[in-house]
């Protein structure tokens, strides 16, 4: 689930899509190609985040105690896709990999379709971070292209808030989406998923039929994984990682807790519900994150590191009152600042790296970052099986927020990197 992007290499795609955009009529289909590519991607990521208001009913249903491992395998699942596949639309194509990514997502939704038990479950997820982490870099560097295309000279400025809505609003879409229709409609194990089949094939078809914006090289590159060293070793990048790794966090705490917590703890068995108060703290960082263009880089940074610790300080609060309220706002200004943050780290990186090596540095800030989202739930998830949950969260909160203590005084020591003069 990354939540954000930086732009794809150009270069060779970026010319022959300038040159095809002058014929008769493509302008008109880049637009409708940029409108149609964004609506697939909500889809994608809506799907990504269906089985979260689900969790529940699948340890009801067959004795389960899914969410650790799910989460872990989920992460993983991302992490390899980043990693081998994400970065292949640059000589494959846009639309190959896209039609791959939705491949694997469909096949995701006909093995949760298929059954309820935990090995299954645990395939389903991987394959759904598999497509998740092939998606997100080839739809952002897809929807940058179609944008320039479509209106070569315009800022970036309705791509960036496209993309960024696309995703985080896809995230958030997908636990209301599956929390309605399980609570209103009946089949709430399967239902989701027949749904989520149709949108995704129609997705597909729908991304067969747009302009390809990447022109093959006459000689494939020679393949090779991306590589991550660059944010784990660099000082200047150990702020940003630790930054992205407690922001991702963050979300994977929300993701995993919320169900449990609101249908056991606070009593309200409702998956709309359930799914209404995940889909808030997704919609909470996208808000922040498109909202806060005219902030300074260091403001930014600032505003992400104190809005995560305030909501976090107010979630322990709301942990031990049991009371919705003060959880439902814990939810959205900790979602707010981790979306906020994670975005000023990716930009900082992204900035401040060498342009030989940005992809480097940015696949070791993706690393370290759903690293995050596969350690502290599945921490969480051990520890509750030795204490209550308000307990194991509260101990998650503090190692949050003593996280983003060092993350500040990193910050404070080494500023957020200074972004390179741009030509």
């Amino acid at each position: 689930m990354p939540l954000t992007s930086t732009g794809p290499r150009t270069g060779r795609a970026s010319e022959e899509r300038t040159g095809r955009a002058g014929r008769p009529g493509s302008v008109l289909r880049y637009g409708a190609g940029f409108w149609t590519v964004a609506a697939v991607f909500v889809t994608a990521m809506a799907f990504s985040t269906v089985p979260t208001p689900l969790y529940p009913l699948y340890e009801t249903h067959d004795g389960l105690s899914t969410f650790t491992v799910v989460f872990a395998v989920y992460a993983v699942g991302v992490l390899i896709s980043l990693l081998l596949a994400g970065h292949v639309s640059d000589w494959l194509g846009r639309k190959k990999v896209m039609a791959a990514a939705l491949g694997l997502e469909l096949l995701a939704a006909v093995l949760f379709l298929s059954a309820t038990t935990l090995p299954v479950l645990v395939v389903a997820r991987l394959v759904t971070g598999l497509g998740v982490g092939m998606l997100t870099a080839t739809a952002t560097a897809y929807l940058q292209e179609l944008h320039s295309a479509h209106r070569p000279d315009a800022s970036a400025r309705r791509f960036e808030i496209v993309s960024t809505a696309a995703n985080i609003g896809g995230l958030g879409l997908g636990p209301v989406a599956a929390g309605v229709l399980a609570q209103y409609l009946g089949a709430p194990l399967r239902l989701p998923y027949a749904v989520f089949v149709v949108l995704l094939a129609a997705g597909a078809a729908a991304v067969a039929l747009m302009p390809e914006t990447v022109t093959k090289p006459a000689v494939r590159p020679a393949y090779h994984p991306q590589r991550a060293g660059t944010a784990l070793r660099d000082p200047r990048f150990l702020a940003p990682a630790a930054a992205g790794f407690t922001s991702m966090a963050v979300f994977g705490l929300f993701t995993s807790v919320v169900p449990g917590f609101v249908g056991g703890t606070l009593h309200h068995p409702s998956r709309a519900l359930a799914g209404l108060v995940v889909s808030a703290v997704f919609a909470a960082a996208a808000a922040a994150q498109t909202g806060t263009g005219r902030l300074g880089a260091r403001a930014r940074w600032y505003a992400g590191l104190l809005a995560q610790a305030v909501g976090m300080a107010v979630l322990t609060a709301g942990i031990r009152l049991a009371g919705l309220p003060v959880f439902l706002l814990a939810g959205i200004v900790a979602g707010a600042g981790a979306g906020l943050l994670f975005k000023s780290a990716v930009e900082q990186v992204a900035d401040a790296a060498e342009p030989a090596g940005r992809g480097e540095a940015l696949a070791g800030l993706f690393l370290a970052s759903y690293l995050g989202l596969a350690l502290l739930p599945v921490g969480l998830g051990a520890a509750s099986s030795a204490m209550n949950l308000s307990d194991a969260t509260t101990w998650f909160s503090v190692v949050v927020l003593a996280l983003l203590a060092a993350v500040a005084v990193r910050g404070r020591r080494h500023g957020p990197a200074t972004p390179r003069p741009r030509a």
